[in-house]
Protein backbone atom coordinates (compact mmCIF):
# COMPACT_ATOMS: atom_id res chain seq x y z
CA UNK A 1 0.00 0.00 0.00
CA UNK A 2 1.44 3.61 -0.84
CA UNK A 3 2.14 5.39 2.07
CA UNK A 4 -0.08 7.97 2.58
CA UNK A 5 1.58 11.26 1.46
CA UNK A 6 -0.05 13.45 4.60
CA UNK A 7 3.31 12.12 6.17
CA UNK A 8 5.04 14.60 4.26
CA UNK A 9 2.02 17.26 3.94
CA UNK A 10 3.51 20.75 5.25
CA UNK A 11 1.01 22.52 6.51
CA UNK A 12 3.30 25.91 6.73
CA UNK A 13 3.85 25.45 3.16
CA UNK A 14 -0.15 26.26 2.89
CA UNK A 15 -0.61 29.08 5.00
CA UNK A 16 -1.10 31.48 2.30
CA UNK A 17 -4.32 29.62 1.35
CA UNK A 18 -6.07 30.63 4.76
CA UNK A 19 -4.58 34.24 4.86
CA UNK A 20 -3.79 36.76 2.03
CA UNK A 21 -2.95 39.89 2.01
CA UNK A 22 -5.25 41.00 -0.36
CA UNK A 23 -9.09 39.83 -1.33
CA UNK A 24 -9.63 36.07 -2.45
CA UNK A 25 -11.11 38.25 -5.60
CA UNK A 26 -7.89 39.60 -6.93
CA UNK A 27 -6.12 36.28 -7.08
CA UNK A 28 -8.60 34.80 -9.24
CA UNK A 29 -8.38 36.54 -12.18
CA UNK A 30 -4.57 34.99 -12.73
CA UNK A 31 -6.42 31.11 -12.54
CA UNK A 32 -9.00 30.96 -15.61
CA UNK A 33 -10.58 29.37 -16.17
CA UNK A 34 -11.80 27.24 -13.66
CA UNK A 35 -15.69 25.36 -14.53
CA UNK A 36 -17.90 22.81 -13.12
CA UNK A 37 -19.91 21.52 -15.61
CA UNK A 38 -22.78 19.29 -15.16
CA UNK A 39 -23.66 19.37 -18.79
CA UNK A 40 -19.91 17.86 -19.69
CA UNK A 41 -19.75 15.75 -16.16
CA UNK A 42 -16.27 17.21 -15.53
CA UNK A 43 -14.30 19.83 -13.66
CA UNK A 44 -12.35 21.73 -15.70
CA UNK A 45 -9.39 22.84 -13.93
CA UNK A 46 -7.43 26.30 -14.97
CA UNK A 47 -3.57 26.38 -16.67
CA UNK A 48 -2.12 25.75 -13.57
CA UNK A 49 -4.18 22.28 -12.64
CA UNK A 50 -6.14 24.13 -10.13
CA UNK A 51 -10.07 24.78 -9.46
CA UNK A 52 -12.50 27.14 -7.28
CA UNK A 53 -14.44 24.39 -5.33
CA UNK A 54 -17.20 23.78 -2.59
CA UNK A 55 -15.63 21.86 0.20
CA UNK A 56 -19.38 19.86 -1.06
CA UNK A 57 -17.74 19.36 -4.89
CA UNK A 58 -14.23 18.51 -3.75
CA UNK A 59 -15.39 15.08 -1.64
CA UNK A 60 -17.75 13.83 -4.90
CA UNK A 61 -14.10 14.42 -6.73
CA UNK A 62 -12.04 12.68 -4.72
CA UNK A 63 -14.67 10.15 -4.51
CA UNK A 64 -14.81 9.88 -8.51
CA UNK A 65 -10.83 9.98 -7.61
CA UNK A 66 -10.88 6.93 -5.48
CA UNK A 67 -13.21 4.81 -7.47
CA UNK A 68 -15.84 4.41 -5.66
CA UNK A 69 -18.40 2.13 -6.68
CA UNK A 70 -21.41 3.54 -5.32
CA UNK A 71 -22.63 6.65 -2.99
CA UNK A 72 -25.92 6.55 -1.42
CA UNK A 73 -27.47 8.70 1.09
CA UNK A 74 -30.35 11.20 2.28
CA UNK A 75 -30.54 14.78 1.33
CA UNK A 76 -29.76 17.29 4.08
CA UNK A 77 -28.24 20.69 4.47
CA UNK A 78 -25.24 21.16 4.12
CA UNK A 79 -24.57 17.67 2.79
CA UNK A 80 -27.17 17.41 -0.26
CA UNK A 81 -24.56 18.55 -3.19
CA UNK A 82 -22.10 15.86 -2.49
CA UNK A 83 -24.14 13.23 -4.30
CA UNK A 84 -25.67 15.47 -7.00
CA UNK A 85 -22.01 16.32 -7.84
CA UNK A 86 -20.81 12.84 -7.85
CA UNK A 87 -23.75 11.90 -10.23
CA UNK A 88 -23.21 15.23 -11.94
CA UNK A 89 -19.44 13.74 -12.26
CA UNK A 90 -20.52 10.37 -13.45
CA UNK A 91 -20.49 8.51 -10.74
CA UNK A 92 -23.28 6.49 -9.28
CA UNK A 93 -25.14 7.59 -6.76
CA UNK A 94 -28.79 7.32 -5.17
CA UNK A 95 -31.29 8.77 -2.92
CA UNK A 96 -31.78 5.62 -0.37
CA UNK A 97 -35.71 6.16 1.84
CA UNK A 98 -33.62 7.00 4.92
CA UNK A 99 -29.77 7.06 6.21
CA UNK A 100 -30.38 3.75 7.76
CA UNK A 101 -31.38 2.49 4.73
CA UNK A 102 -28.20 4.52 3.01
CA UNK A 103 -25.72 3.27 5.37
CA UNK A 104 -27.04 -0.35 5.21
CA UNK A 105 -26.42 -0.65 1.24
CA UNK A 106 -22.85 1.36 1.70
CA UNK A 107 -22.23 -1.25 4.23
CA UNK A 108 -23.37 -4.37 1.28
CA UNK A 109 -20.76 -2.33 -0.98
CA UNK A 110 -18.17 -2.79 1.40
CA UNK A 111 -18.68 -6.35 2.52
CA UNK A 112 -18.30 -6.59 -1.23
CA UNK A 113 -14.78 -5.32 -1.58
CA UNK A 114 -16.33 -2.27 -3.12
CA UNK A 115 -15.47 1.16 -2.12
CA UNK A 116 -18.47 2.86 -1.25
CA UNK A 117 -19.24 6.83 0.14
CA UNK A 118 -22.41 7.30 2.31
CA UNK A 119 -23.86 11.29 3.19
CA UNK A 120 -26.27 12.80 5.51
CA UNK A 121 -26.60 15.30 7.59
CA UNK A 122 -25.94 15.60 11.53
CA UNK A 123 -29.28 14.38 12.61
CA UNK A 124 -29.24 11.72 9.84
CA UNK A 125 -26.22 10.15 11.86
CA UNK A 126 -28.52 9.58 14.55
CA UNK A 127 -30.82 7.38 12.49
CA UNK A 128 -27.68 5.40 11.16
CA UNK A 129 -26.30 4.94 14.26
CA UNK A 130 -27.47 1.68 14.81
CA UNK A 131 -25.59 0.30 11.30
CA UNK A 132 -22.49 2.22 12.32
CA UNK A 133 -22.34 1.08 15.93
CA UNK A 134 -21.99 -2.57 14.65
CA UNK A 135 -20.31 -1.97 11.66
CA UNK A 136 -17.57 -0.75 13.89
CA UNK A 137 -17.75 -4.63 15.53
CA UNK A 138 -18.22 -5.98 11.80
CA UNK A 139 -15.00 -4.18 9.74
CA UNK A 140 -15.25 -3.77 6.34
CA UNK A 141 -13.25 -4.81 3.48
CA UNK A 142 -13.61 -2.80 1.02
CA UNK A 143 -13.10 2.20 1.85
CA UNK A 144 -16.49 2.53 4.01
CA UNK A 145 -16.31 7.04 3.96
CA UNK A 146 -19.08 8.32 6.05
CA UNK A 147 -19.78 11.79 4.98
CA UNK A 148 -21.35 13.61 8.13
CA UNK A 149 -22.14 17.62 7.79
CA UNK A 150 -23.12 19.00 11.06
CA UNK A 151 -24.96 22.70 11.00
CA UNK A 152 -23.35 25.01 13.75
CA UNK A 153 -25.98 27.71 14.22
CA UNK A 154 -28.86 25.53 12.80
CA UNK A 155 -29.08 27.51 9.38
CA UNK A 156 -31.47 24.38 8.19
CA UNK A 157 -31.83 21.84 11.10
CA UNK A 158 -33.84 21.15 14.47
CA UNK A 159 -30.70 20.88 16.82
CA UNK A 160 -27.12 21.62 17.00
CA UNK A 161 -25.34 18.18 17.74
CA UNK A 162 -21.81 17.51 17.00
CA UNK A 163 -21.13 14.51 15.32
CA UNK A 164 -17.59 13.90 17.31
CA UNK A 165 -19.56 12.45 20.06
CA UNK A 166 -20.82 9.68 17.78
CA UNK A 167 -16.92 8.46 16.65
CA UNK A 168 -15.81 8.19 20.53
CA UNK A 169 -19.13 6.43 21.32
CA UNK A 170 -18.92 4.40 17.70
CA UNK A 171 -15.60 3.47 18.05
CA UNK A 172 -14.30 4.71 14.52
CA UNK A 173 -11.85 7.33 13.19
CA UNK A 174 -12.88 10.70 12.17
CA UNK A 175 -11.30 13.54 9.82
CA UNK A 176 -11.94 16.79 9.93
CA UNK A 177 -11.09 18.87 6.88
CA UNK A 178 -10.81 22.97 7.24
CA UNK A 179 -11.19 23.88 3.09
CA UNK A 180 -12.17 22.16 0.05
CA UNK A 181 -8.52 21.30 -0.22
CA UNK A 182 -8.39 18.76 2.62
CA UNK A 183 -11.69 17.81 1.91
CA UNK A 184 -10.62 16.17 -1.10
CA UNK A 185 -7.55 15.10 0.57
CA UNK A 186 -8.83 14.12 3.32
CA UNK A 187 -11.78 11.94 1.64
CA UNK A 188 -8.81 10.02 0.18
CA UNK A 189 -7.50 9.88 3.29
CA UNK A 190 -10.10 8.71 4.51
CA UNK A 191 -10.49 5.15 2.53
CA UNK A 192 -7.14 4.21 2.52
CA UNK A 193 -7.51 4.25 6.62
CA UNK A 194 -10.64 2.86 6.28
CA UNK A 195 -9.06 -0.07 3.74
CA UNK A 196 -6.25 -0.72 5.83
CA UNK A 197 -7.38 -1.24 9.26
CA UNK A 198 -10.80 -2.70 7.86
CA UNK A 199 -12.85 0.18 9.87
CA UNK A 200 -15.71 2.36 9.33
CA UNK A 201 -14.66 6.17 9.00
CA UNK A 202 -16.27 9.19 9.51
CA UNK A 203 -15.42 12.61 7.57
CA UNK A 204 -16.96 15.29 9.82
CA UNK A 205 -17.65 18.69 7.47
CA UNK A 206 -19.73 21.72 8.75
CA UNK A 207 -21.54 23.98 6.96
CA UNK A 208 -18.73 26.96 6.19
CA UNK A 209 -16.72 23.75 5.06
CA UNK A 210 -19.28 22.18 2.65
CA UNK A 211 -20.56 25.66 1.02
CA UNK A 212 -17.82 27.58 1.10
CA UNK A 213 -15.16 27.43 -1.80
CA UNK A 214 -11.80 27.52 -2.10
CA UNK A 215 -9.18 26.82 -4.61
CA UNK A 216 -8.52 22.75 -5.19
CA UNK A 217 -5.64 20.79 -6.70
CA UNK A 218 -6.72 17.73 -7.25
CA UNK A 219 -3.86 15.50 -8.06
CA UNK A 220 -5.46 12.21 -8.09
CA UNK A 221 -2.81 9.96 -6.30
CA UNK A 222 -4.79 7.96 -4.05
CA UNK A 223 -4.33 4.41 -3.65
CA UNK A 224 -6.36 2.28 -6.17
CA UNK A 225 -9.53 0.10 -4.96
CA UNK A 226 -9.50 -3.49 -4.28
CA UNK A 227 -11.58 -5.83 -6.66
CA UNK A 228 -14.94 -6.10 -5.74
CA UNK A 229 -15.51 -10.13 -4.92
CA UNK A 230 -17.42 -11.91 -1.63
CA UNK A 231 -15.26 -12.75 0.80
CA UNK A 232 -17.39 -15.56 3.25
CA UNK A 233 -16.47 -14.67 7.42
CA UNK A 234 -19.23 -15.75 9.31
CA UNK A 235 -17.26 -15.04 12.44
CA UNK A 236 -16.43 -10.95 11.72
CA UNK A 237 -20.27 -10.40 9.27
CA UNK A 238 -22.28 -12.29 11.88
CA UNK A 239 -22.51 -10.16 14.93
CA UNK A 240 -24.05 -12.35 17.32
CA UNK A 241 -22.45 -12.59 20.88
CA UNK A 242 -20.32 -15.07 20.68
CA UNK A 243 -18.75 -12.78 17.74
CA UNK A 244 -19.42 -9.45 18.92
CA UNK A 245 -17.64 -9.75 22.13
CA UNK A 246 -14.07 -11.04 20.18
CA UNK A 247 -14.88 -7.85 17.46
CA UNK A 248 -14.91 -5.62 19.91
CA UNK A 249 -11.43 -6.50 21.32
CA UNK A 250 -10.65 -6.09 17.64
CA UNK A 251 -11.88 -2.82 17.30
CA UNK A 252 -10.13 -1.18 20.52
CA UNK A 253 -6.73 -2.71 19.09
CA UNK A 254 -7.71 -1.06 15.78
CA UNK A 255 -8.18 1.91 17.46
CA UNK A 256 -5.29 1.94 19.34
CA UNK A 257 -3.30 1.43 16.24
CA UNK A 258 -5.07 4.57 14.52
CA UNK A 259 -4.17 6.62 17.78
CA UNK A 260 -0.14 5.27 17.45
CA UNK A 261 -0.50 6.29 13.61
CA UNK A 262 -1.80 9.54 13.92
CA UNK A 263 0.91 11.11 16.54
CA UNK A 264 3.54 9.53 13.84
CA UNK A 265 2.33 10.59 10.55
CA UNK A 266 -1.25 11.46 11.03
CA UNK A 267 -2.86 15.18 8.88
CA UNK A 268 -2.14 16.74 11.71
CA UNK A 269 0.42 19.92 11.70
CA UNK A 270 2.28 22.48 13.89
CA UNK A 271 2.61 25.76 12.62
CA UNK A 272 5.30 27.88 14.61
CA UNK A 273 4.68 31.42 15.35
CA UNK A 274 4.96 33.62 19.00
CA UNK A 275 5.37 31.44 21.68
CA UNK A 276 2.93 33.77 23.66
CA UNK A 277 -0.10 31.74 22.98
CA UNK A 278 -0.82 28.05 21.94
CA UNK A 279 -4.19 26.78 20.08
CA UNK A 280 -4.95 23.78 19.06
CA UNK A 281 -7.63 24.37 16.43
CA UNK A 282 -9.64 21.29 13.94
CA UNK A 283 -12.09 21.94 10.84
CA UNK A 284 -13.02 25.80 10.28
CA UNK A 285 -12.12 26.66 13.33
CA UNK A 286 -8.44 26.66 12.48
CA UNK A 287 -8.78 29.24 9.46
CA UNK A 288 -11.06 31.75 11.41
CA UNK A 289 -8.01 31.47 14.54
CA UNK A 290 -5.10 31.95 11.56
CA UNK A 291 -6.96 34.91 10.20
CA UNK A 292 -7.64 36.45 14.19
CA UNK A 293 -4.28 35.66 15.64
CA UNK A 294 -1.91 34.69 12.34
CA UNK A 295 1.56 35.24 14.36
CA UNK A 296 -0.21 32.52 16.87
CA UNK A 297 1.38 29.03 17.02
CA UNK A 298 -1.16 26.85 16.51
CA UNK A 299 -1.38 22.98 16.38
CA UNK A 300 -3.82 22.25 13.66
CA UNK A 301 -5.70 18.51 14.01
CA UNK A 302 -6.97 16.81 10.61
CA UNK A 303 -8.06 13.12 12.65
CA UNK A 304 -9.61 14.41 16.05
CA UNK A 305 -10.71 10.56 16.72
CA UNK A 306 -8.54 8.55 18.19
CA UNK A 307 -6.66 11.94 19.16
CA UNK A 308 -2.78 12.07 18.94
CA UNK A 309 -2.67 12.95 23.06
CA UNK A 310 1.07 13.00 23.35
CA UNK A 311 1.73 15.14 20.63
CA UNK A 312 -0.94 17.67 21.93
CA UNK A 313 0.43 17.06 25.70
CA UNK A 314 4.28 18.25 23.31
CA UNK A 315 2.40 20.69 22.30
CA UNK A 316 0.55 22.36 25.01
CA UNK A 317 3.31 22.25 27.25
CA UNK A 318 5.62 24.48 25.05
CA UNK A 319 3.31 27.85 26.20
CA UNK A 320 2.13 29.27 29.56
CA UNK A 321 -1.24 29.77 27.82
CA UNK A 322 -2.93 27.64 25.47
CA UNK A 323 -6.65 27.63 24.12
CA UNK A 324 -8.69 25.24 22.21
CA UNK A 325 -10.84 26.58 19.20
CA UNK A 326 -13.45 24.57 17.82
CA UNK A 327 -17.07 24.79 16.30
CA UNK A 328 -19.47 22.56 18.27
CA UNK A 329 -19.24 20.84 21.68
CA UNK A 330 -16.41 21.63 23.53
CA UNK A 331 -15.22 18.14 22.24
CA UNK A 332 -11.36 18.61 22.18
CA UNK A 333 -11.08 20.72 25.10
CA UNK A 334 -13.40 18.45 27.31
CA UNK A 335 -11.19 15.57 26.35
CA UNK A 336 -8.11 17.38 26.61
CA UNK A 337 -8.41 18.56 30.15
CA UNK A 338 -9.48 14.77 31.31
CA UNK A 339 -6.60 13.56 29.84
CA UNK A 340 -4.81 16.71 32.18
CA UNK A 341 -3.47 18.88 29.19
CA UNK A 342 -3.44 22.40 30.61
CA UNK A 343 -5.75 24.04 28.44
CA UNK A 344 -7.70 26.69 29.29
CA UNK A 345 -11.49 25.94 29.90
CA UNK A 346 -13.66 26.85 27.10
CA UNK A 347 -16.55 29.70 27.84
CA UNK A 348 -19.52 28.29 27.31
CA UNK A 349 -21.04 30.72 25.06
CA UNK A 350 -19.03 29.48 22.55
CA UNK A 351 -20.32 26.09 21.76
CA UNK A 352 -23.44 27.84 20.64
CA UNK A 353 -23.36 28.70 16.44
CA UNK A 354 -20.88 29.35 14.06
CA UNK A 355 -17.42 30.95 14.64
CA UNK A 356 -16.31 33.84 12.54
CA UNK A 357 -13.29 36.17 13.07
CA UNK A 358 -14.82 38.64 15.89
CA UNK A 359 -15.95 35.59 17.90
CA UNK A 360 -12.69 34.22 17.44
CA UNK A 361 -10.68 37.40 18.56
CA UNK A 362 -12.56 37.53 21.65
CA UNK A 363 -12.51 33.46 22.37
CA UNK A 364 -8.54 33.76 22.13
CA UNK A 365 -8.43 36.94 24.27
CA UNK A 366 -10.50 34.75 27.12
CA UNK A 367 -13.32 37.25 27.09
CA UNK A 368 -17.29 36.73 26.60
CA UNK A 369 -18.47 38.12 23.19
CA UNK A 370 -20.96 40.94 23.36
CA UNK A 371 -24.27 40.16 22.94
CA UNK A 372 -25.97 41.48 19.90
CA UNK A 373 -29.51 42.11 19.29
CA UNK A 374 -30.52 40.37 16.29
CA UNK A 375 -31.62 42.54 12.92
CA UNK A 376 -35.50 42.36 12.56
CA UNK A 377 -36.71 40.59 9.22
CA UNK A 378 -39.05 39.14 8.00
CA UNK A 379 -39.36 35.30 8.90
CA UNK A 380 -40.18 32.44 6.45
CA UNK A 381 -43.03 31.52 5.62
CA UNK A 382 -44.00 29.12 2.95
CA UNK A 383 -44.56 30.30 -1.00
CA UNK A 384 -47.06 32.13 -2.48
CA UNK A 385 -48.86 29.88 -4.26
CA UNK A 386 -47.55 26.93 -1.91
CA UNK A 387 -50.21 23.91 -2.32
CA UNK A 388 -49.84 23.35 1.32
CA UNK A 389 -51.42 26.41 2.55
CA UNK A 390 -54.92 25.72 2.09
CA UNK A 391 -54.55 22.10 3.58
CA UNK A 392 -52.66 24.12 6.54
CA UNK A 393 -55.69 26.82 6.75
CA UNK A 394 -58.11 24.26 6.65
CA UNK A 395 -56.67 22.49 10.12
CA UNK A 396 -56.41 25.99 11.68
CA UNK A 397 -60.62 27.00 10.76
CA UNK A 398 -61.48 22.98 12.55
CA UNK A 399 -58.95 24.56 15.39
CA UNK A 400 -57.07 21.09 15.00
CA UNK A 401 -54.04 20.31 17.13
CA UNK A 402 -51.48 19.73 14.70
CA UNK A 403 -48.47 17.20 15.45
CA UNK A 404 -45.87 18.58 12.34
CA UNK A 405 -43.10 17.10 10.78
CA UNK A 406 -39.80 18.20 9.11
CA UNK A 407 -40.10 19.64 5.80
CA UNK A 408 -40.54 22.95 4.64
CA UNK A 409 -44.16 22.78 5.48
CA UNK A 410 -42.94 23.28 9.21
CA UNK A 411 -43.13 26.77 7.81
CA UNK A 412 -47.12 26.68 8.37
CA UNK A 413 -45.89 27.01 12.29
CA UNK A 414 -44.52 30.46 11.38
CA UNK A 415 -47.16 33.61 11.06
CA UNK A 416 -49.53 34.23 9.69
CA UNK A 417 -51.04 30.32 9.41
CA UNK A 418 -49.05 29.24 13.02
CA UNK A 419 -51.01 26.10 12.34
CA UNK A 420 -48.77 23.17 13.88
CA UNK A 421 -48.42 22.85 17.30
CA UNK A 422 -45.54 20.23 17.56
CA UNK A 423 -42.42 19.51 15.29
CA UNK A 424 -39.59 17.41 16.84
CA UNK A 425 -37.76 15.41 13.67
CA UNK A 426 -38.46 12.80 10.84
CA UNK A 427 -41.44 10.65 11.40
CA UNK A 428 -42.63 11.98 15.04
CA UNK A 429 -45.60 13.29 13.67
CA UNK A 430 -47.54 10.47 13.59
CA UNK A 431 -46.45 9.00 17.45
CA UNK A 432 -46.79 12.19 18.38
CA UNK A 433 -49.88 12.19 17.11
CA UNK A 434 -50.95 9.32 18.73
CA UNK A 435 -49.95 9.85 22.12
CA UNK A 436 -51.74 13.12 22.50
CA UNK A 437 -55.03 10.87 21.17
CA UNK A 438 -54.07 8.76 23.68
CA UNK A 439 -53.69 10.76 26.69
CA UNK A 440 -56.10 14.33 26.45
CA UNK A 441 -59.47 14.31 27.02
CA UNK A 442 -62.31 13.33 24.46
CA UNK A 443 -62.81 16.57 23.27
CA UNK A 444 -59.58 17.32 22.52
CA UNK A 445 -58.27 14.41 21.44
CA UNK A 446 -60.84 14.05 18.64
CA UNK A 447 -59.09 17.71 17.44
CA UNK A 448 -55.31 15.75 16.64
CA UNK A 449 -53.94 15.33 13.35
CA UNK A 450 -50.55 14.41 12.19
CA UNK A 451 -48.90 15.76 9.36
CA UNK A 452 -46.18 14.83 7.46
CA UNK A 453 -45.09 15.25 3.92
CA UNK A 454 -43.76 12.61 1.54
CA UNK A 455 -39.90 12.22 1.79
CA UNK A 456 -40.53 12.42 5.19
CA UNK A 457 -43.35 9.77 5.20
CA UNK A 458 -41.34 7.35 3.39
CA UNK A 459 -37.86 8.10 5.63
CA UNK A 460 -39.56 7.49 9.05
CA UNK A 461 -43.38 7.41 8.95
CA UNK A 462 -44.28 3.69 7.84
CA UNK A 463 -43.56 2.61 11.13
CA UNK A 464 -45.96 5.18 12.56
CA UNK A 465 -48.33 4.62 10.36
CA UNK A 466 -47.76 0.22 11.52
CA UNK A 467 -48.24 1.78 15.37
CA UNK A 468 -51.78 3.86 14.17
CA UNK A 469 -53.15 0.53 12.68
CA UNK A 470 -51.85 -1.98 15.56
CA UNK A 471 -52.50 0.41 18.68
CA UNK A 472 -55.42 2.73 17.28
CA UNK A 473 -56.42 5.00 20.16
CA UNK A 474 -60.28 4.82 20.90
CA UNK A 475 -60.73 7.80 19.31
CA UNK A 476 -59.26 7.04 15.61
CA UNK A 477 -56.44 9.05 14.20
CA UNK A 478 -56.17 11.01 11.36
CA UNK A 479 -53.11 11.55 9.20
CA UNK A 480 -52.53 13.88 6.01
CA UNK A 481 -49.90 13.27 3.96
CA UNK A 482 -49.03 16.41 2.25
CA UNK A 483 -47.51 15.71 -1.25
CA UNK A 484 -45.35 17.79 -3.15
CA UNK A 485 -43.85 15.39 -5.27
CA UNK A 486 -40.49 16.49 -4.14
CA UNK A 487 -37.91 16.73 -1.12
CA UNK A 488 -38.31 20.62 -1.45
CA UNK A 489 -36.82 21.84 1.39
CA UNK A 490 -33.09 20.19 0.37
CA UNK A 491 -33.77 21.83 -2.82
CA UNK A 492 -36.15 19.93 -4.87
CA UNK A 493 -34.52 16.12 -4.72
CA UNK A 494 -36.05 13.00 -5.89
CA UNK A 495 -37.24 10.25 -3.21
CA UNK A 496 -39.00 6.82 -3.83
CA UNK A 497 -42.91 8.48 -4.20
CA UNK A 498 -41.74 10.28 -7.11
CA UNK A 499 -40.76 7.72 -9.57
CA UNK A 500 -37.75 9.10 -10.70
CA UNK A 501 -34.19 8.28 -9.70
CA UNK A 502 -31.33 10.82 -8.46
CA UNK A 503 -30.04 11.81 -11.63
CA UNK A 504 -33.88 12.17 -12.54
CA UNK A 505 -34.13 9.06 -14.94
CA UNK A 506 -37.32 6.26 -14.20
CA UNK A 507 -37.11 4.35 -10.65
CA UNK A 508 -39.48 2.49 -8.81
CA UNK A 509 -42.39 4.23 -7.42
CA UNK A 510 -43.73 3.61 -3.73
CA UNK A 511 -47.19 5.66 -2.83
CA UNK A 512 -48.11 6.70 0.43
CA UNK A 513 -51.84 5.39 0.00
CA UNK A 514 -50.78 2.48 -1.00
CA UNK A 515 -48.78 1.89 2.16
CA UNK A 516 -51.39 3.02 4.33
CA UNK A 517 -54.08 0.51 2.27
CA UNK A 518 -51.18 -2.11 2.71
CA UNK A 519 -51.29 -1.91 6.77
CA UNK A 520 -54.93 -2.02 7.14
CA UNK A 521 -56.04 1.25 6.89
CA UNK A 522 -59.62 1.05 5.60
CA UNK A 523 -60.46 5.28 5.31
CA UNK A 524 -57.50 6.47 2.61
CA UNK A 525 -58.44 8.97 0.23
CA UNK A 526 -56.43 11.12 -2.09
CA UNK A 527 -57.23 14.90 -2.73
CA UNK A 528 -55.43 17.94 -4.67
CA UNK A 529 -55.87 20.59 -2.11
CA UNK A 530 -56.73 23.35 -4.13
CA UNK A 531 -59.30 22.07 -6.68
CA UNK A 532 -60.52 19.77 -4.24
CA UNK A 533 -60.71 21.32 -1.07
CA UNK A 534 -64.72 21.47 -0.20
CA UNK A 535 -64.36 17.82 -0.52
CA UNK A 536 -61.55 17.48 1.74
CA UNK A 537 -62.76 19.62 4.14
CA UNK A 538 -65.79 17.46 4.39
CA UNK A 539 -63.76 14.08 4.62
CA UNK A 540 -61.85 15.52 7.27
CA UNK A 541 -64.73 16.39 9.55
CA UNK A 542 -66.44 13.00 9.10
CA UNK A 543 -63.09 11.07 10.07
CA UNK A 544 -62.13 13.65 13.22
CA UNK A 545 -65.83 12.31 14.23
CA UNK A 546 -65.19 8.68 13.52
CA UNK A 547 -63.67 6.67 16.00
CA UNK A 548 -61.69 5.26 13.31
CA UNK A 549 -58.62 5.82 11.38
CA UNK A 550 -57.79 7.46 8.53
CA UNK A 551 -55.54 8.44 6.13
CA UNK A 552 -55.58 11.74 3.24
CA UNK A 553 -53.16 12.38 0.91
CA UNK A 554 -53.02 16.07 -0.01
CA UNK A 555 -51.27 15.67 -3.45
CA UNK A 556 -50.53 18.66 -5.36
CA UNK A 557 -47.07 19.14 -7.13
CA UNK A 558 -44.68 22.12 -5.37
CA UNK A 559 -44.82 25.49 -7.26
CA UNK A 560 -41.24 25.83 -7.25
CA UNK A 561 -40.72 22.02 -8.71
CA UNK A 562 -43.98 21.31 -11.44
CA UNK A 563 -41.72 22.91 -14.26
CA UNK A 564 -38.83 20.76 -13.69
CA UNK A 565 -41.32 17.58 -12.70
CA UNK A 566 -43.10 18.09 -16.42
CA UNK A 567 -39.67 18.46 -18.28
CA UNK A 568 -38.58 15.24 -16.45
CA UNK A 569 -41.62 13.36 -17.06
CA UNK A 570 -41.38 14.83 -20.72
CA UNK A 571 -37.57 13.22 -21.09
CA UNK A 572 -38.32 10.00 -19.27
CA UNK A 573 -41.27 9.55 -21.95
CA UNK A 574 -38.84 10.43 -24.87
CA UNK A 575 -36.49 8.18 -23.99
CA UNK A 576 -38.71 5.23 -23.66
CA UNK A 577 -40.28 6.04 -26.68
CA UNK A 578 -36.55 6.10 -28.50
CA UNK A 579 -35.77 2.79 -26.69
CA UNK A 580 -39.04 1.29 -28.48
CA UNK A 581 -38.58 2.33 -31.77
CA UNK A 582 -34.62 1.54 -31.59
CA UNK A 583 -36.17 -2.02 -30.92
CA UNK A 584 -35.87 -4.73 -33.92
CA UNK A 585 -38.79 -5.29 -36.04
CA UNK A 586 -39.39 -9.08 -36.00
CA UNK A 587 -41.55 -11.23 -38.70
Amino acid sequence: MRRSSFGKFNLREKRHLYKLPFPLGVLLPFFPPYKVSKQNRVIELNAQGVALLSGDEAIALAAIHCGVVLGTGYPGTPSTEILETFSDLGGKAQWAPNEKVAAEVALGVAFASGRTLVTMKHVGLNVAADVLFTAAYSGVLGGYVLVCADDPGMASSQNEQDTRRYAVAAGVPMLEPADSQEAYDFTGLAFEISERWQIPVILRVTTRVCHSHTIVRPDNKFTAPLQPCFKRNIQERVMVPAHARPAHRRLRTKLAEIEAWNAKEGPNRVIEGSQDLGIIASGIATIHALEAAPETSLLKLGMTHPLPMESIRNFASRFNRCVTVEEGDPYLNDALLAAGIAVEKRLANYRFGELNVNRMRHLLAGEEEPQKVPPRAKPPQLCEGCPHRSTFTLLKELDCIVAGDIGCYTLAAMPPLQAMDTQICMGASIGVGLGMRHTLPEDQARRVVSVIGDSTFLHSGVTGLIEMAYNAPSTGHVVVVVDNGTTAMTGLQEHAGTGRALDHSRAGKVLPEEIARAVGIANVQVFNPLRELDLFEVALKAALKSNDVSVFVARQPCILAAAKIKAYEKTIAETACDCECAQPVTA
